[in-house]
Parts: C-alpha cells; structure tokens; sequence
C-alpha cells in the first residue's frame, strides 16, 4: 500500500489523456499491475499510486517506495541531472514496451500499450518528487488544462534544468566620419589672366587725345553782301569725359518717363454717356383679391354636450425584483443563443441529478467536460465504479439545449451505465434549467454548477 503522501488535487484541474478511447487514469491501478506482472519493477516505481476520494473529484498520490522525499525545485543539480538520466532511460524502455504492445494481434495488448505511451504525461515539473533520489511522478495520465500531450515528455524538465542562455548583446560597429567635402576652388581676382605673357607681343599706347573725337565747329552764315566764302578752318576737338556717358543716359530715362505715362483726361464722350441714366421702369401692382364675407348664420342643428370619458387609471408598477445569479450557474447568453454559439457551455460541469443510487443511497457524481459541443462525461457510482462516455451538444433554432451520449457510459469493472439526454431553457435571468431524460417515463430535474467555482 502507498506509503507517503506525495501530492493531492482535483480532478478537473487537469485534463486526462488516454488512447483507445479510454483514459489513462481510468487504468491507472491495472496498469501498475501489468507492469509488475511483467517484471518492470523500475517503470512502476516511477508511478505515484493514486487513491480517489469519495466524492470521485479529488485524488491523493502516494510514493510507491520509502525514503526521503524532495521536490524537483529543491533538489541540487547533481540529484535532478541524476534523476533527468534515469527517467530518459526508464522512457525508452516504456517506449519499446509500448511499440511490442501495439504490433501484438490481441486487442487488450493492443489497448495496453496505446495506454502505456501516453502513461509518462504529466502536467509539469512541479509534480515530480525524488524518493531517496529517485524520481517518482504525481498526476500521471494527465496534461495541464487546454493544453495537448507533449511530444517529448521530458522537456519541461530539461528547461528548468539547463535554461536557454541569455542572448549576447553585439554593439554596433563605430562609423567612421564621413569624408569632408572637396575644397571649392574661388578666383579672387577673376578678370586677370591666369598666367600672365612673360614678354608682351607688341604693346598698345593709348593717348588723352585718343579719347576724344573731334567736332567740326559750325559754318558763319553767309551775308548778302559778301560772297560767301569756305575758310579753312582747322577742326576743333571738343573733350567728353567718359564717366558722363551713364549720367546721361539716366536723365534721358526720367524725362522721357513722365512723357510715356497714360493721361487721365476726361474724353468728350464720357459726359454723355454718365447722363444717360437708365429710366425707372414703372410695375404694375397685383389685383387684390376680395375676401368674401363670411356668412353670419349658426349652424342649424342644436349642439351637444359631451361629457369627457373617464381615464381608467393606469396600473401601478409593481416592483422589478431582480434575483442574484449563483457564481457557479449556467448561463444561457441570450446574444450567444440568438447567435447560435454555445460558448457558454465550455468548460467542466458538475451535474445534480434529482436521483439516488440504490447501493449508496446517494446521488451518483457526474461531470460534463465539453469544449466545442464536444466532450467527455465521467460518472461515479456505487462503490466508486468509475464510468465514462463521449457527448455531444447542440443548439436547436427554438433556443433549446440538447447534450446527447453516443452509448451507455463503460465502466472500469466492465458494466455499463445508462446516460441521460440532457435538455436545458433560459429561465430567470437566463439561468439553465434543465432536465435529464432516461427514458419516455423517466425524466428528472437536472441542474448544473461550474466546477472549481
């Protein structure tokens, strides 16, 4: 029998693995026994023994040897290297075992060994504890919620034991400076030669007189009495300096200026057309209508007197009494059922069944686990007879619930147990209200609560 108290837990914390279409944990015991029927005491000492509770829900493992017990966490490096070695060794060995298993042409071989491979699962490194340095596993069969098995069982442990290395930082190469630009080469005295004649051609003298041009001076008008006469008169250079040529030039602009500007005086033809001033045209008024008299008569008929009807009185509003909704109840969405979803239904639930069972005297303990109107059923009856069945779920167009069974639910002692059709409406602020049907004439209430609520 178990020796030490390793861990304890829910079961629907976890999520059960399996093949064949049967869970590993549902074998667990026969398992461990096959195991050491065929002489793989190191494999089962490997296994923590499990032990349900009552209830069916919650789960105790115990070592199956003695001896000081550790966590993974708390062992030193040398122990956990240790231990990582001897599961790697102990893993091939159930590998092989499996593989001989599978190819073997009986069913129940068959059923062993697809159970055998997916036995070493185990939600993480937290649930591994050293016995005396040995390794011995907690929650076998079983893998963290929404999450699948993975496909080396022992990575998990090589992570926590050799971390990935930091990254290394590579700084960035220096750049160089950035070349200074090439020199802009100016001419300070643009207008001289560049290289200048050693020994000029020929050599150019320029005079005073030679910037001056002479000016013939005007002939005396001849007189009557004298004839007139060509006198040889030597021509007259007249100087003109050369900084007088710009001068000039400017005041022959201004004053030919003010003679190019447009003049702004009245022409003869602007006065009459300013007195020709468009008439006033004359409009005609509209004819007025003449509003008939109105006719000064009463009507000839006697008025009545109505009496104004009586208003009934409007009924009093009674007070809106809004119910708290249970933490832990199904609640249909009214958008996600208009819509047609059933999100709502994803999860684990626990059903209450208005039914006793006849060796217990209690109600037998079901749990729904569905996750896209897919899913298990696990029912726990009689002397703790553990049975599941594969459901389905649908929403028909009316707003209405169906969970369904594909068979009778199989059991570990080879029986078989009826599985109810479930049914479920919104009622009171949209809380689930259900009824379970097992046949024409029996139909019991039915109510489900979030497990771990």
């Amino acid at each position: 029998m178990a020796k030490t108290l390793l861990r304890s837990g829910n079961l629907d914390d976890f999520q059960a693995v399996g093949g064949g279409g049967q869970a590993v944990f549902e074998s667990a015991l026969q398992i461990r026994e096959a195991l050491r029927l065929r002489k793989q005491q190191a494999i089962v000492d490997c296994l923590a023994i499990p032990q349900v509770n009552d209830g069916g829900d919650r789960v105790d493992w115990y070592s199956p040897v003695d001896g000081q017990v550790s966590t993974w966490k708390a062992a030193d490096e040398d122990a956990r290297v240790r231990a990582l070695s001897y599961l790697e060794n102990t893993l091939a060995s159930v590998e092989s075992l499996s593989k001989k298993c599978l190819q073997s042409p009986k069913t129940s071989q068959q059923l062993f060994g697809s159970l055998l491979s997916k036995a070493f699962q185990f939600p993480g490194e937290n649930f591994l504890y050293l016995v005396d340095g040995k390794p011995v596993l907690c929650f076998w069969g079983f893998v963290n919620l929404n999450e699948n098995a993975r496909d080396d069982v022992l990575d998990c442990l090589r992570e926590s034991l050799f971390p990935e290395p930091a990254p290394v930082l590579i700084e960035a190469p220096e750049q160089e400076p950035a070349p200074a630009p090439d020199p802009i080469v100016t001419f300070e005295r643009g207008d001289e030669p560049l290289i200048a004649p050693a020994t000029p051609a020929a050599s150019v003298r320029i005079t005073v007189d030679d910037l001056y041009t002479p000016e013939p001076l005007p002939a005396p008008a001849p007189t009557m009495d004298e004839p007139a006469e060509a006198p040889a008169v030597a021509a007259k250079k007249r100087r003109v300096a050369l900084w007088a040529l710009p001068a000039a030039a400017v005041i022959v602009a201004a004053v030919a200026a003010p003679l190019l500007w447009p003049k702004d005086a009245p022409s003869a033809e602007s006065a009459p057309a300013a007195a020709a001033v468009a008439a006033p045209v004359a409009i005609a008024p509209q004819p007025v209508k003449v509003v008939e008299p109105l006719a000064m008569t009463l009507p000839l008929h006697k008025a009545e007197v109505v009496e104004p009807k009586a208003k009934a009185p409007a009924p009093s509003a009674e007070p809106v009494v809004i119910a708290a909704i249970p933490k832990d109840a199904m609640v249909m969405d009214a958008g996600q059922v208009k819509a047609g979803s059933t999100r709502f239904l994803n999860g684990t639930w626990r059903a209450v069944l208005d039914v006793k069972d006849p060796i217990t005297g209690k109600p037998p303990s079901v749990r729904y686990q569905i996750q896209n109107n897919k899913g298990t059923a696990r029912v726990v009856h009689g002397d703790n007879v553990v049975c599941r069945a594969e459901v389905f779920s649908g929403l028909h167009s009316s707003g209405e619930l169906l969970i369904k069974s594909r068979g009778n639910a199989r059991c570990v002692d080879g029986s078989r147990y009826p599985m109810p059709e479930v049914s479920c409406r919104a009622g009171t602020s949209d809380i689930a209200q259900c009824t379970a049907r097992y046949d024409a004439n029996t139909v019991v209430p039915l109510t489900f609560k979030k497990a771990g609520a």
